[in-house]
C-alpha cells in the first residue's frame, strides 16, 4: 500500500551541499543503507554527471545497494536552453542512473529565467514540458523540482502556475514548490499552497523548505496538514547555507503529533541512533540540544523536575524518549536534588541512601563553587560518589611526574614525561612522549601500568578542552579540563580544575583511566 505522505531525503545531493560535509562514494553508499532502515520513501542519490563521485555512486548503486522499502532518485535538470531533449547530455545521464525515479529542476522565477538562462519565458515553459515528457516517454516517474517557486509566485504568479502546469501536463507525477532562497515564512506559505491547490486542483503537491529563516520545519508541517502528497528534506537537516528541513525532527512530529505516517511505527526508534550513525559519517558533531535525537532532547537539570520525574516520568517529557529511540538523563549539578543524585546513581549501578545523596549534594555544590562541572563529567562523578562510600582506588599511587617540552631549531614541538608511580608496592618510573604535554603524560602513565593492567591498551583519549574559568585572573586564572576516555563500547567523561593545566589535565587523565580500570572489571 502507497504512503499518503512521501518521505523524500535529499541528504545525499543537497545535504552534501552544507560546508565542512565532503561524503565519499562508500560513504554515500552506507548513508544510503542507513536512509533506507529508517524507512524514508525516497533517497535522492545525487545528480549523475554532475561530478566523477555523483556518476560512480549510481553506477556502484545498481550492483551494490540492494534497498528494501526506499527508492533511489537521480536529480538533474531540464533541457539546456534552446536545446534538444533526445541529444541532451543531462538527459542522457539522467537515463543512465538506472532509477526508476527521476526529479528534474526548473526554474520556475521569470527573472532567472530572462536574467541568469537569458531566454524568453515561453522558452523556459518549453523547457520544462519537453523534459518532463521525454523522461516519461522512457518509462520514468518523474518529480518536478520547481526552483525558487515562492520567490517566483510573488513577483509573477501567473509565469510560475505556467511552469507548474507545464510540468503537470507533461505528465510529472509530484511537482515540489521548493523555497530554495529559505525566505519564505509559514504564513506566507499556507496563502501561496491554497491558490496553488485552487489552480491545479489534480495535481500531487510536494515541499522542499530550506532554513534560512528558521521555519522550514514548522512550514513543512503546515504544508502536510494542507494536503502535500511528498515532504523533502534531510536528516540532521544538513544543508547549503543554515540547510534544509530537518526530518530528525519533522518526521516525530509528523507521527507522535500528528498522527500521520512518515516513516513505519516500527522504524521510529531508530530514529536517534540513525541520526548519530549519520553525523558520524559526516564528521559533524550533532547538536547535543537538537530535538528528540540530541543527547540532551530529554536530560533534566533542576531538582523540581527530577524529583517529578522520579513519580511521573510524563511530568517534563513530552513524549516517551524510547519512541524516538533516545533516553532520559539526569545531570548532576548545584541545581541538583536527592531525586537526581539517586537516578544517576542508578544510572552507574551504585547503591545509596539518603543520607549518602545528601552528602553527595553538598559536595557538588562546594566543588562547582569551586569550577568543577560533575552535569559534563559522569565518570568524575562516579569516583566522587565511591569516594564518599570509603572507596580507595588501589590500581597506583603517584609519587611524582615531570613534563619537558621541546621546540627544535626546524620548529619542531614535541613534549617528554616522566611518570613514577607505585603499582602492588613496586615503584615504577615510565616515560612517555607526545604531541603534547597532555599526551605525553598519557603514554607514559599508561606505560607505567600495562603490564599490571594490560586493560589500558584498550582505552584511548578521544576528546580534551579546556575552558579557563575567570579571564580576568590573567594568567593565573583556573582553568577546568575535561577529557572524554573511550573503549570499545563506551566513553565517559572526566574532569580537573587546578591554576595549573598540567596539574588540571593529570587529575582528569587519571580519573578517565580509573574509570576505565573500574569498567572493565564490571565487564
Amino acid at each position: 500500500m502507497e504512503p499518503t505522505l512521501e518521505i523524500y531525503d535529499t541528504t545525499l545531493r543537497d545535504g552534501s551541499q552544507q560546508e565542512g560535509i565532503s561524503l565519499t562514494v562508500s560513504d554515500k553508499l552506507r548513508v544510503a543503507r542507513l536512509l533506507d532502515d529508517l524507512g524514508v520513501t525516497f533517497i535522492e542519490g545525487g545528480w549523475p554527471g554532475a561530478n566523477q563521485k555523483d556518476t560512480e555512486f549510481f553506477q556502484r548503486a545498481q550492483h551494490e545497494l540492494d534497498l528494501g522499502a526506499a527508492r533511489l532518485v537521480a536529480f538533474g535538470m531540464t533541457r539546456r536552453p534552446n536545446g534538444d531533449t533526445e541529444t541532451d547530455a543531462v538527459m542522457g545521464q539522467l537515463l543512465d542512473a538506472g532509477t526508476e525515479h527521476l526529479c528534474i529542476v526548473g526554474k520556475a522565477w521569470d527573472y532567472h529565467v530572462t536574467e541568469a538562462l537569458r531566454v524568453d519565458l515561453d522558452e523556459g515553459v518549453r523547457m520544462v514540458a519537453d523534459s518532463v515528457q521525454y523522461l516519461r516517454s522512457k518509462d520514468r516517474h518523474v518529480f518536478f523540482d520547481a526552483e525558487h517557486f515562492f520567490d517566483g509566485y510573488r513577483a509573477n504568479p501567473g509565469y510560475a502556475m505556467d511552469i507548474l502546469a507545464a510540468a503537470h501536463e507533461s505528465g510529472a507525477e509530484r511537482l515540489v514548490l521548493c523555497d530554495t532562497n529559505g525566505g519564505t515564512l509559514p504564513h506566507e506559505v499556507s496563502r501561496i499552497l491554497a491558490e496553488v491547490q485552487a489552480g491545479l486542483p489534480g495535481a500531487q503537491l510536494g515541499v522542499h523548505f530550506h532554513n534560512d529563516t528558521g521555519t522550514a520545519v514548522a512550514s513543512s508541517l503546515l504544508a502536510v496538514d494542507a494536503g502535500v502528497r511528498q515532504v523533502q528534506g534531510c536528516l540532521n537537516g544538513y544543508g547549503e547555507r543554515t540547510g534544509n528541513a530537518d526530518l530528525s525532527i519533522l518526521i516525530p512530529d509528523l507521527q507522535l503529533k500528528m498522527g500521520i505516517d512518515a516513516i513505519p511505527e516500527e522504524n521510529l526508534p531508530l530514529l536517534s541512533p540513525t541520526a548519530h550513525h549519520l553525523a558520524e559519517i559526516v564528521n559533524i558533531a550533532l547538536d547535543p540540544h537538537r530535538p528528540y535525537v540530541g543527547h540532551s532532547a530529554f536530560t533534566h537539570k533542576a531538582g523540581l523536575h527530577t524529583s517529578a520525574l522520579a513519580r511521573r516520568p510524563d511530568a517534563y517529557e513530552h513524549e516517551p524518549p524510547a519512541t524516538v529511540g533516545n533516553t532520559t538523563r539526569m545531570l548532576v549539578s548545584e541545581m541538583a536534588g536527592k531525586a537526581s543524585i539517586h537516578s544517576k546513581a542508578s544510572e552507574l549501578g551504585l547503591d545509596m541512601d539518603d543520607e549518602l545523596a545528601r552528602r553527595v549534594i553538598e559536595r557538588v555544590k562546594d566543588l562547582e563553587h569551586k569550577g568543577y562541572h560533575f552535569e559534563a563529567a559522569d565518570g568524575s562523578f562516579e569516583l566522587l560518589v565511591r569516594d564518599l562510600t570509603g572507596w580507595e582506588q588501589t590500581y597506583f599511587a603517584l609519587e611524582s611526574f615531570r613534563v619537558d617540552t621541546i621546540r627544535r631549531a626546524d620548529e619542531e614541538v614535541t613534549a617528554e614525561a616522566t611518570v613514577k608511580i607505585v603499582v602492588d608496592g613496586e615503584r615504577r618510573l615510565s616515560v612517555g612522549e607526545g604531541v603534547g604535554p597532555v599526551h605525553a603524560l598519557d603514554q607514559a602513565l599508561r606505560e607505567a601500568l600495562r603490564s599490571r593492567h594490560p586493560v589500558v591498551s584498550d582505552l584511548r583519549l578521544v576528546d580534551y578542552r579546556v575552558r579557563v574559568l575567570d579571564s580576568s585572573d590573567g594568567t593565573s586564572a583556573k582553568v577546568r579540563v575535561l577529557l572524554e576516555t573511550a573503549n570499545h563500547h563506551e566513553s565517559w567523561s572526566t574532569i580537573g580544575v587546578h591554576e595549573n593545566v598540567i596539574e588540571a589535565s593529570w587529575e582528569a587523565l587519571v580519573d578517565g583511566i580509573v574509570v576505565g580500570l573500574l569498567r572493565a572489571e564490571r565487564d
